[in-house]
């Protein structure tokens, strides 16, 4: 496939902002008092974009999230062609330290660099987050450098592998060590390397992910546009069923955290039909954080959402029975709402039980997404707290090595 034109970096971070169109951001920047024509957009959005003016530089830099260097302008230039006239001298431009280009790639860098990506893929699932986390962040650093050196297909790939990086990277992020504000603007670099690489499915994941961050704080309407957002990706794909379900899922979780959980319901019930209809398009091979069992997952905690208490049980029991056994961090996560089950049916001591459970795991694969579900467990525990497996939980929950675990991860 020919690579894409125009400026993807900028059209990328405009979308995942939340500007659906040009005239969206032209309204944006005129609501900070900046009037810019369609025209002018349509100019930075070109293959080769004008560096703006100085006050229209800081105000794309505050709506869009990422410097000016990351939205695919030069800025070595200065700002010399888009200068207005007499308005001065502009300030002088903070240059990067000059550093040696790399040469030309051959074909065999993309395919190198893959290996790398696929690698750390399947290493997320066993090493640390603290351990992970630079190799991948100093990893995909390494791509958008090479990038620099490659065109046509080789491009391609490496873009693709790139984007890759950085979605893994976020996720460590957000759901490994729970900075959301920093794996948005993470997933944002994925985003834009899906745009040089022209994989919509890429961009469906990332965008799906990025609704995660809203959504995971009630923000409803603002999860809803990101998901709007994926399916249409999606719909470019072509997608498999199983992607289609995880989208369902995504959404399903966003709803079940804002209160919706009827809505949220109906979404995995979906995803559950699609995945018994199969399809012709297979899996994308770097989707591997989805399956039929986490599906259940994500139903067993909606159900939990929605005070379907026995159901959820069923269900939650299902999908630690079916799990893999390189599924630990999806384990704690399920133990969590087990516990959290047992404690809206007044059992206490069976919900310390399986909070002790996870945390005896998250020892062994720290995973702060587990961790919350547990402390979801400890505070549904107020009533019982001075029960002895309760005060047990606590001992467990703020020992020393808990701790250690929590500040090094």
């Amino acid at each position: 496939m020919p690579r894409p034109t125009g400026n993807p970096k900028l059209r990328a971070a405009r979308l995942a902002a939340g500007y659906r169109s040009q005239q969206d951001l032209i309204d944006a920047l005129s609501a900070r008092g900046i009037v810019v024509g369609r025209r002018q957009v349509g100019r930075w959005e070109s293959a080769s974009p004008p560096l703006p003016y100085p006050d229209v530089r800081r105000a794309l830099a505050d709506l869009l999230g990422q410097p000016l260097e990351q939205l695919g302008f030069d800025v070595t230039s200065g700002g010399e062609r888009d200068r207005r006239p007499g308005s001065g001298p502009l300030p002088p431009v903070n240059r990067a330290p000059v550093r040696t280009p790399n040469a030309p790639q051959p074909a065999s860098a993309a395919a190198d660099y893959l290996a790398v990506t696929r690698a750390h893929r399947r290493l997320y699932w066993t090493v640390a987050p603290s351990t992970l986390h630079p190799a991948v962040a100093a990893h995909a650093a390494l791509g958008e450098q090479l990038l620099e050196a490659t065109a046509g297909r080789t491009r391609q790939t490496l873009a693709a592998a790139l984007s890759e990086s950085w979605l893994l990277a976020g996720r460590v992020e957000f759901f490994d060590l729970r900075e959301p504000s920093r794996a948005g603007s993470t997933w944002v670099r994925a985003l834009q390397a899906a745009g040089e690489a022209d994989d919509p499915l890429l961009g469906s994941a990332v965008l799906a992910h990025m609704a995660f961050i809203p959504g995971w704080t009630g923000r409803r309407e603002a999860a809803a546009e990101r998901m709007t957002a994926a399916r249409t990706y999606a719909r470019r794909g072509p997608a498999s069923p199983e992607f289609l379900a995880w989208l369902d899922a995504v959404e399903a979780e966003c709803e079940t955290r804002s209160g919706s959980t009827r809505t949220a319901l109906n979404l995995i019930t979906h995803g559950e039909a699609i995945l018994a209809g199969g399809g012709e398009h297979s899996n994308p091979e770097w989707m591997d954080w989805f399956s039929p069992v986490r599906l259940a997952a994500f139903k067993g905690n909606t159900q939990l959402a929605a005070g379907h208490v026995p159901q959820a049980r069923t269900t939650l029991l299902g999908v630690l029975e079916e799990l893999p056994a390189d599924a630990d961090k999806q384990r704690t996560v399920v133990l969590g709402d087990l516990g959290a089950v047992e404690a809206a049916a007044k059992q206490p001591e069976a919900a310390a039980a399986y909070a002790v459970r996870a945390l005896e795991m998250l020892e062994r694969h720290w995973y702060a997404t587990g961790l919350e579900r547990v402390r979801d467990v400890r505070r549904a525990l107020v009533p019982w707290q001075h029960e002895e497996y309760v005060r047990n939980l606590d001992d467990r929950l703020y020992g020393w090595g808990a701790v250690v675990s929590a500040l090094a991860n």
